[in-house]
C-alpha cells in the first residue's frame, strides 16, 4: 500500500497497530496455527477489506510484529549507546529478554518458526545487522582491528541470542530475564571454555 501523509498515515499506523495487538492477544489464548483471519478481524474490529489492504495473510502480521519490535529496540539501543559510549553494560541485552518476558506468547510463536519461518529469519537477520553495526562502531571507537570478521561475530551472537531465548521461553527454567541476560553476557565476555569450567565455590 503506498504511503499516505497526515491523517491518512496516522490511520494506517493505528490500523496496523490494532491488528498486531490483536494477534499478540490471540496468541496468548490459542495456538497460532488455529488462528484465522476472521479471528483477527473480530478482535481488532476491522473490516476484511481493511485487513487485506495491509496484509495478505496472518503470517504477514507476524512478520510486521518482528519488524516493529526490532525497530523499536534498535532505536532504543542507538539512544542508549549514545549516552553510554564507554563500553558494554549489558543493559541493551537485558532489555531484549525483558521485552520477551512481557510478550512471551508471540516470541514463542516466532521462535518456533511459524509463518514458514519468515518471521524467525527476519528476527535473526535484524538482530545480526544490529549487532554488526554496534560491534563495528565499538571497534572504530577503540581504534582496533577485530581478530575475527565482525560479520561472523554478529551472526554468531544473534544465533546465541535466539537459542537462549528459545530455551528460556519453551519451559520453566527458573531463571529471570535478568539472570538469562547476565549468563549470555558473561558467555560473550569470557567465552565457552570459561563458561564450561567449574563454578566458583
Amino acid at each position: 500500500m503506498p504511503p499516505q501523509s497526515g491523517g491518512g498515515d496516522r490511520r494506517v499506523r493505528r490500523t496496523r497497530r490494532a491488528i498486531r495487538e490483536a494477534l499478540i492477544e490471540l496468541c496468548n489464548e490459542q495456538s497460532f496455527g488455529s488462528l484465522t483471519v476472521e479471528d483477527l478481524l473480530d478482535r481488532a474490529d476491522v473490516a476484511r477489506a481493511t485487513f487485506y489492504a495491509h496484509y495478505r495473510a496472518k503470517e504477514d502480521v507476524l512478520l510486521d510484529i518482528v519488524r516493529s519490535l526490532t525497530a523499536d529496540r534498535a532505536a532504543w539501543v542507538a539512544e542508549y549507546e549514545a549516552q553510554h559510549p564507554d563500553g558494554f553494560t549489558g543493559d541493551p541485552l537485558r532489555s531484549i529478554f525483558t521485552h520477551a518476558e512481557k510478550n512471551e506468547a508471540v516470541y514463542r510463536v516466532i521462535l518456533q518458526g511459524a509463518g514458514d519461518g519468515r518471521p524467525l529469519r527476519e528476527f535473526y537477520e535484524r538482530a545480526s545487522d544490529e549487532a554488526e553495526a554496534l560491534f563495528r562502531t565499538r571497534a572504530e571507537q577503540s581504534g582496533h582491528t577485530p581478530r575475527i570478521p565482525v560479520e561472523f561475530v554478529a551472526r554468531a551472537w544473534a544465533g546465541e541470542l535466539i537459542g537462549a531465548l528459545a530455551w528460556w521461553l519453551k519451559g520453566d527454567t527458573g531463571y529471570t530475564a535478568d539472570q538469562v541476560a547476565t549468563m549470555l553476557s558473561d558467555l560473550s565476555a569470557h567465552g565457552r571454555r570459561w563458561a564450561a569450567g567449574p563454578a566458583s565455590g
